[in-house]
C-alpha cells in the first residue's frame, strides 16, 4: 500500500509541464494541487486560498495552519512554520473563520502556546491533496497526516524515539471548553469562536480518541496550565496530552465534531469512521473525489493546463459546505444560527451570492443539480428560520457585500429544471428580499429609493449606488423569470421585468458609462470613471457598466449601437491600468491586481468584470471573446502557488476557468442560455446526472488555433453564439473546428446573438 500511494503522490509532479496529455486522467484527484493561490497576503491575492483537505462539500474542511491564531490567512506558502492542524470553516480570509479548533503533534519539553509549539516545516517534504495532507514537523521529528469524511477525519502521528511526546488541542478563544477522559484516552471540548454576524448558542463540539494511553496530560486556560483539572472552560482553553513513543511509532487520532451536542459528534465518528483504518479512509475520500472530478473528463492539452482545471473543479466543489447532520433516527437535521436550536433539513453555508451566482451556480445546476436541490431546501430553512434569504453566508447573516442576488441563485435552479424543493416558498421569500432592507446585508439597502426613482441615488449616503441599481434590476429580471415560469400573474411578474429596466437611469448619456445619479436627477460631477468604490463596489465604470445580463442590447443602444458598444468594448483592453484610489484612501489589492495583469481596465481578478470578454457575442464579433478568453485562461491561471489573478472566492473565479475551458459561459443566468467561447482542450466530455452525456470535441484545437472557425451541434451546422441548457441536457455532441484565423462571417448575424430582454421583449 505505501509505495503503490507513494506513486499515486508524485508521478504527476514529475511530468513535464508542457507534457500534452492525450487521454482523459482515470484519477483526475492527482492533477489537483491544492496549493494553488497559497501565495498571498492582505496587500495582493493571488487566490487567498488555503489547501482545503476535506470530501466535496463536507461539513468540516482541515488545513496545516501557518498563521496565527484568528488570523484569516491561516495557511502562506511562503511561511516557514506550521502551529496546527486546524478543524476550518473558513470560506475567505476577508471572511474569517467559525468554529475552528487545531491538534498539534511536539515533542521533548510539555508546551501548548502556539508560538513555543510551532515547528519549521519545509515544502519538499509536505504532500497536499485534496483527500489527504502530509507534513513533517522538523523541530518536533514527527509527521503528521490526515484524511477526512464530511463530519469526522483520521489523523496519524509519527513520532521519533522519545519519553516526552505529546499532542496539543488548542479549541480557540473567544469561548471554549476541553474535557480530558484518561479512562478512554479521549478528548471532547466545544469552541464558540466566530467572526461574522450573530450566532445564537454557536458552539462547535469535538471529539478526539487516540489509540495509544495517555501517561501525562494537563489542560491550560488563556497562557498557564491547570495541571490539577480535566476539566476547563473559558476564554481560551485546550489540553496537551503525552507518552513515551519508539521510532517511528504511530498514533493514530479519531476525530469528528458537530454543531448540535456532543452526543452528535460521537455519532458522527461512529457513523463515519466506523472501524475504518487510516488508510481504508483514506482510499474513500479519494475515491470521493475521483467520482465527483470524473464528472467532467478533459483530455487533449498540457500536463499545466490539466492541473489548472482539475484544481479549479476542485475549489468548486469546497464550498458552500453542509452544516446538517444525521441524527440517531436518520433524519437530516441542523444547527440553526437564528434560533439556536436543533431544527429539521438541510443547511449549507460558507459562500457569498455576490460572487457565486455568476457561474458557480449555473454550473452546479449543469453537472452536480442534485447538491443543490438540497442547498435550494437550505434556503427555505434560512428563510423560516431567520426571516430572510441570506446574501453572504458566513455561517449565518453576514454584513458584507451587495445586490441580492439570492434571486438569480434561486431562479437559475428553477429555469435550469430543478425540481423537488418548495420552490413557491421561496419565491415569496424573492418577492420579500427585493422590497425590504433586511439585517446583515439581505434585502435590499435603498429600496425605498429605487422604488420610487429607479435607482439608489448618489447622494443619499448610501455608498456603491450605482452598482446597487444595476445589481437590483438584474435581480428584478431573474424575479420576473421565475415569477412568469411558475405561472403567476403577469400582474405580479411584468412589474419585475419594468424594474429590470431601471439599469438604464444610470447610464450617463453623455460618456456612455454607469455613473452615479443624485435625488434630482443630475448625474454625480465631477465624475472620474477609473475611480474605484465610491458608486461602485470593488471597482469602477469601467467594470460595473456591463453588469447588465438581463439585456446587453440595451445597453449597446443607450451606448450608440452594436459598433459603438464594440468599440467601448476594446477601450476596456486598450486603455492603460490607470486608476484613482482616493476612495478607499489606498490602493486595494483588486486594483493591485488589474495593474499586474497588464490586461488594461479589464479586473479579472474581480467578479464584476469577469463575464465582459464573452459581450462580443452581442455585437456580432464572437472572434474578439473567442480571443480574449484564451488569452485570460493563458495568461491569469497557473498550477502553481500564485497560480489566480485575485480572490478565488469560493468557486467563481475557478468556475469562469471551467466553463470558459470547456467552451460556453453563463452570462445571464435565469435564462436558457450559456454564450460561446472557444474549448481549451481537444475533448471533454460531462457525464450528466441524467444519464446523458455532453461531448466537446475540438480535434484540431491547439495553442495557435484558439478561433472557432465553425460549429456542429448534433452533426449539424450550428452559426449561434449560444448554448440552450435544456437541449445539453437531452445529451449532444458539439464538435468545433478550429483555425488560427478568426472566421469574420460565422456569428454575425442578429439572429444568432444570445438573449436580451430588449430582443425578447418584441
Amino acid at each position: 500500500m505505501k509505495k503503490v500511494l507513494l506513486f499515486l503522490l508524485i508521478i504527476p509532479l514529475t511530468l513535464l509541464k508542457s507534457q500534452w496529455v492525450e487521454n482523459a486522467p482515470q484519477n483526475p484527484e492527482e492533477f489537483v494541487n491544492p496549493l494553488i493561490g497559497t501565495l498571498s497576503k492582505p496587500s495582493l491575492s493571488n487566490g487567498n486560498t488555503y489547501p482545503a483537505v476535506a470530501v466535496p462539500h463536507g461539513m468540516n474542511l482541515w488545513t496545516p495552519q501557518t498563521g496565527k491564531n484568528g488570523n484569516g490567512w491561516q495557511y502562506t506558502y511562503d511561511a516557514d512554520k506550521i502551529r496546527g492542524i486546524k478543524q476550518t470553516h473558513q470560506p475567505s480570509p476577508w471572511m474569517n473563520d467559525y468554529g475552528m479548533f487545531s491538534i498539534m503533534p511536539v515533542t521533548g519539553k510539555m508546551r501548548f502556546n502556539e508560538e513555543e509549539r510551532a515547528s519549521w516545516f519545509s515544502h519538499k517534504s509536505e504532500v497536499a491533496k485534496p483527500y489527504y495532507y502530509n507534513v513533517y514537523l522538523a523541530d518536533h521529528n514527527v509527521t503528521a497526516e490526515i484524511t477526512p469524511t464530511e463530519r469526522a477525519a483520521q489523523m496519524r502521528l509519527t513520532y521519533p524515539d522519545s519519553n516526552d511526546s505529546w499532542f496539543v488541542v488548542d479549541a480557540f478563544d473567544k469561548g471554549s471548553s476541553i474535557t480530558i477522559i484518561p479512562s478512554q484516552n479521549k478528548i471532547v471540548g466545544y469552541s464558540t469562536k466566530y467572526s461574522r454576524g450573530k450566532l445564537v448558542g454557536f458552539k462547535n463540539y469535538f471529539v478526539i480518541y487516540a489509540d495509544k494511553p495517555f501517561t501525562k496530560y494537563s489542560t491550560w486556560k488563556d497562557k498557564d496550565f491547570v495541571k490539577d483539572a480535566l476539566e476547563i472552560t473559558g476564554d481560551h482553553c485546550g489540553a496537551v496530552v503525552g507518552f513515551a513513543t519508539k521510532k517511528g511509532e504511530k498514533v493514530n487520532l479519531r476525530i469528528a465534531s458537530s454543531f448540535i451536542s456532543l452526543e452528535q459528534a460521537e455519532l458522527n465518528l461512529q457513523r463515519e469512521l466506523s472501524k475504518d483504518s487510516f488508510d481504508e479512509t483514506f482510499k474513500k475520500a479519494k475515491l470521493a473525489w475521483n467520482e465527483k472530478l470524473k464528472r467532467v473528463e478533459v483530455a487533449g492539452g498540457t500536463i499545466d493546463q490539466m492541473r489548472t482545471f482539475y484544481s479549479s473543479l476542485y475549489r468548486m466543489l469546497c464550498f458552500p459546505h453542509k452544516m446538517y447532520e444525521i441524527n440517531k433516527a436518520g433524519e437530516v437535521v441542523h444547527y440553526s444560527p437564528y434560533s439556536g436550536k436543533t431544527e429539521p433539513g438541510y443547511r449549507f453555508a460558507g459562500t457569498g451570492f455576490w460572487d457565486t451566482f455568476r457561474a458557480l451556480y449555473p454550473f452546479l445546476n449543469l453537472v452536480y443539480p442534485s447538491i443543490n436541490v438540497e442547498m435550494q431546501k437550505g434556503l427555505i430553512n434560512d428563510y423560516k428560520e431567520g426571516g430572510w434569504l441570506p446574501e453572504w453566508s458566513s455561517p449565518s447573516y453576514s454584513n458584507i457585500m451587495i445586490g441580492n442576488n439570492s434571486a438569480s441563485v434561486v431562479a437559475d435552479a428553477y429555469m435550469k429544471g430543478l425540481r423537488g424543493y418548495d420552490i413557491e416558498t421561496l419565491y415569496q421569500a424573492l418577492l420579500h428580499g427585493a422590497n425590504n432592507e433586511g439585517p446583515e446585508a439581505t434585502g435590499r439597502l435603498g429600496i425605498e429609493y429605487y422604488k420610487k426613482l429607479g435607482y439608489v441615488p448618489y447622494d443619499v449616503k448610501i455608498n456603491e449606488n450605482a452598482a446597487r441599481t444595476l445589481e437590483y434590476a438584474y435581480d428584478d429580471f431573474a424575479i420576473a423569470q421565475l415569477g412568469k415560469a411558475l405561472g403567476k400573474p403577469e400582474s405580479e411578474w411584468g412589474e419585475y421585468y419594468r424594474r429590470s429596466q431601471n439599469f438604464q437611469k444610470v447610464i450617463d448619456p453623455e460618456t456612455k458609462l454607469a455613473r452615479g445619479r443624485n435625488q434630482d436627477g443630475s448625474f454625480q460631477a465631477p465624475f472620474n470613471p477609473f475611480k474605484w468604490g465610491d458608486a461602485f463596489t470593488e471597482g469602477n465604470s469601467w467594470h460595473y457598466t456591463w453588469s447588465v445580463f438581463q439585456d446587453i442590447e440595451g445597453l449597446a443602444k443607450l451606448m450608440g449601437g452594436r459598433k459603438e458598444f464594440s468599440k467601448k468594448l476594446d477601450q476596456i483592453f486598450e486603455l492603460p491600468p490607470i486608476f484613482d484610489d482616493s476612495y478607499y484612501g489606498s490602493t486595494i489589492h483588486e486594483i493591485q491586481e488589474m495593474v499586474n495583469a497588464n490586461m488594461g481596465q479589464y479586473a479579472h481578478g474581480n467578479q464584476p468584470a469577469q463575464h465582459i470578454i464573452y459581450l462580443y457575442n452581442y455585437s456580432g464579433e464572437p472572434w474578439k471573446t473567442q480571443y480574449w478568453v484564451r488569452e485570460t485562461m493563458n495568461r491569469l491561471y497557473q498550477p502553481t502557488p500564485d497560480g489566480y489573478c485575485g480572490d478565488e472566492d469560493n468557486g467563481q473565479t475557478s468556475a469562469w476557468y471551467i466553463f470558459s475551458a470547456l467552451g460556453f459561459y453563463p452570462v445571464t443566468p435565469a435564462t436558457d442560455q450559456y454564450v460561446l467561447g472557444a474549448p481549451l482542450f481537444k475533448k471533454a466530455t460531462i457525464h450528466l446526472e441524467n444519464g446523458k452525456t455532453l461531448e466537446i470535441k475540438a480535434d484540431n484545437n491547439s495553442k495557435e488555433n484558439r478561433y472557432v472557425n465553425s460549429l456542429q451541434f448534433n452533426g449539424k451546422k450550428y452559426s449561434k453564439n449560444w448554448l440552450s441548457h435544456h437541449e445539453l441536457m437531452k445529451g449532444a455532441t458539439l464538435k468545433f473546428d478550429m483555425s488560427p484565423q478568426p472566421n469574420k462571417d460565422r456569428g454575425t448575424n442578429e439572429k444568432d446573438f444570445p438573449y436580451s430582454y430588449s430582443k425578447d421583449k418584441k
